[in-house]
């Protein structure tokens, strides 16, 4: 079955246990997402997808990233159990540690952010459950999802250009089809948030 997790956790849900959950669970850096989270979801993704079982996947957050669980939307009953998604934050954005040292040279030719598309080349439907900060690489990681279900709290933003760059994994363009251009411009070049 491959090796545990050490960033996710991973489950079938629903009443027939065909629905796949993934949280990321790195709340002490709010869920940042470091090289190593980002491989144990594409391993995650690709057990999903050869699962026969598995209909759709949802990926949310960890409820430890934040304090406290959040107030959501649904009844637990709708995802057929006791779970809810929108109770739990998404993700802060990528890893700025981890980053923050390496140079272009070596992001460009390491293949960093290689493979950041997976959730959006999975043949099977992935919804996005936010209800706390998608940030940066986050907000890129729930555009890449084929629905995104935003709890109250959800909050979305492109604030790379606060750190002097811009959105690096596809969020100029998934962006501007989300929200349009003058909005998409509006966040990618302030780094302004916007809620659901």
């Amino acid at each position: 079955a491959g090796p545990a997790f050490q960033y996710l956790l991973v489950q079938k849900t629903g009443a027939q246990k065909n629905v796949g959950l993934i949280q990321l669970n790195r709340p002490q850096a709010l869920n940042a997402l470091c090289e190593g989270l980002m491989e144990e979801l594409r391993r995650a993704l690709e057990a999903m997808e050869s699962d026969p079982e598995v209909g759709a996947i949802v990926l949310t957050g960890s409820q430890k990233a934040f304090a406290g669980r959040m107030g959501g939307l649904c009844s637990p009953q709708s995802f057929g159990g006791d779970w809810c998604p929108t109770v739990l934050p998404f993700a802060a954005g990528a890893d700025i540690k981890e980053m923050q040292n390496k140079t272009f040279q070596e992001c460009y030719s390491g293949g960093f952010l290689a493979g950041w598309d997976k959730v959006s080349i999975v043949r099977k439907p992935i919804i996005a459950a936010v209800n706390g900060y998608a940030l940066g690489g986050g907000c890129e990681l729930a555009m890449m999802c084929d629905i995104i279900y935003a709890g109250e709290k959800a909050q979305f933003g492109q604030p790379e250009i606060l750190l002097g760059t811009i959105p690096g994994a596809g969020g100029t363009q998934r962006l501007t089809r989300a929200v349009g251009k003058s909005l998409a411009m509006e966040m990618v070049l302030t780094g302004d948030r916007i809620s659901a």
